[in-house]
């Protein structure tokens, strides 16, 4: 009993004299804090948007502890920058800190920036000044660049409209173009909030534009979430649509990129990149597309489901990094409406053994297709008068799948389609398929 009763003793002085040497605090202008980063820098944001959260740690490695007199904001309250420092918020400064020696801080950092009234990215700065017992004074900078934008929750187009905007447009619900009217875009960025998208009734003709998920920030410091997949729902086109034109064009990061049933639709120089569900879904429509790039989609890059198509000068990629249980590159059968394909000067590849599918799902329902100086990855077809001057790839092939393209950052899901020289694809007659910058 007696050598526990010592035993019990010897632990309580331990601990008195680790919380006694814990408790020991220098004035000494030569003990500082350790930052983790010195700059704490956001993404471009919305004005008016409020950022997402950033932390890092204060850190103490001197031998004594240190107290910090006031931390604050260097410009308070007018650069829309808010800080917490170890649970309690500077409003507009905190006072009385303890950062024990070998002990931390953590600090929490957020931003809703002004307008700026300018048509560019503006700088937005401000300090967070740390001012100690000793008098030193430590700062962390704080930087974000704000960006104004039009913002709408729902946008009805009910009469011919043109929108054209050096500023961004960022949709919280969805644009809907009703009967009878066109929606022509030109020149203009579209930011989608999540569950956000179009619904074409009318007709919607787009030139130079680009549709595209609202998230400026990252999921990690490597990643971008313009990188990440289902970002907003994507385009819809409805059967009584007609005419559709988007030239020039981008669509990324959406669910089902662009969907179109009984309809007509043009797509020239545009890409779609990045869908959580199908690049361009077509049924029972008139397609034609030039000079297109559609890659990275969980379902098919490109599905018609009884359309008559034209492809030409296409590079289909499947390259979904997120699912192994990825659709097609081309996809394509008829129903109870015939199917028409042309498909001419394009490149369809992926990680897959076979990326095309073809198949006659009624046999009394016409299926008629045409296959001319393409590349694509599936099995052969005898040459014939429908399958002319094809190159066949296969996984024995000494250039196949991604050797095809410049970049394919698989690790940080960067992706440059534009075809390298080393390419089959580049020296034969498809030659330079378009890509964008």
């Amino acid at each position: 009993m007696i050598r526990r009763l010592f035993f019990f003793l010897f632990l309580i002085a331990a601990v008195l004299t680790a919380c006694t040497d814990n408790d020991s605090f220098s004035s000494s202008s030569g003990n500082r804090l350790s930052m983790e980063e010195d700059t704490i820098s956001f993404d471009t944001l919305f004005s008016t948007v409020p950022s997402s959260t950033r932390t890092f740690w204060i850190h103490n490695h001197s031998s004594d502890g240190i107290r910090i007199r006031t931390a604050r904001l260097e410009r308070g309250t007018q650069s829309g920058y808010r800080v917490n420092v170890d649970g309690t918020y500077l409003d507009p400064v905190g006072t009385d800190f303890e950062v024990r020696k070998g002990d931390s801080l953590l600090v929490f950092v957020e931003v809703t920036t002004h307008e700026t009234y300018s048509d560019s990215p503006q700088l937005i700065e401000d300090n967070l000044l740390l001012t100690l017992e000793s008098g030193v004074e430590q700062r962390v900078n704080l930087r974000a660049f704000s960006w104004d934008a039009l913002k709408f929750e729902k946008l009805t187009i009910s009469r011919d409209t043109l929108i054209e905007s050096r500023v961004p447009i960022i949709i919280y619900k969805s644009i809907e173009v009703d009967s009878d009217v066109t929606l022509t875009i030109r020149n203009t960025t579209f930011y989608f909030h999540d569950g956000a998208g179009i619904d074409v009734c009318g007709q919607l003709v787009a030139d130079s534009c680009l549709f595209r998920g609202d998230r400026l920030d990252r999921m990690f410091d490597y990643l971008p979430y313009d990188r990440i997949s289902g970002q907003w729902e994507g385009i819809y086109i409805a059967s009584s649509s007609k005419g559709n034109i988007l030239n020039n064009c981008e669509i990324r990061n959406a669910v089902d990129a662009l969907v179109c049933d009984s309809t007509t639709l043009q797509l020239t120089q545009t890409v779609i990149h990045n869908s959580s569900g199908a690049g361009l879904s077509a049924r029972h429509s008139k397609v034609t597309l030039s000079y297109c790039q559609l890659t990275n989609t969980y379902g098919d890059c490109l599905l018609l489901e009884g359309c008559d198509a034209v492809v030409d000068h296409c590079t289909l990629g499947q390259f979904y990094p997120f699912s192994a249980n990825r659709g097609y590159a081309l996809h394509f059968f008829n129903t109870t409406q015939p199917l028409k394909l042309r498909c001419t000067n394009t490149l369809a590849t992926g990680y897959a053994d076979d990326v095309v599918l073809g198949e006659a799902k009624d046999t009394t329902v016409v299926y008629d297709l045409y296959f001319a100086n393409c590349l694509l990855r599936t099995d052969s077809v005898a040459a014939s008068e429908r399958f002319e001057r094809n190159l066949w790839e296969t996984p024995k092939d000494s250039v196949q799948g991604k050797q095809h393209f410049r970049v394919i950052d698989e690790e940080n899901l960067y992706y440059d389609f534009t075809i390298d020289s080393i390419s089959p694809a580049y020296s034969r007659s498809i030659g330079r398929i378009f890509q964008p910058e």
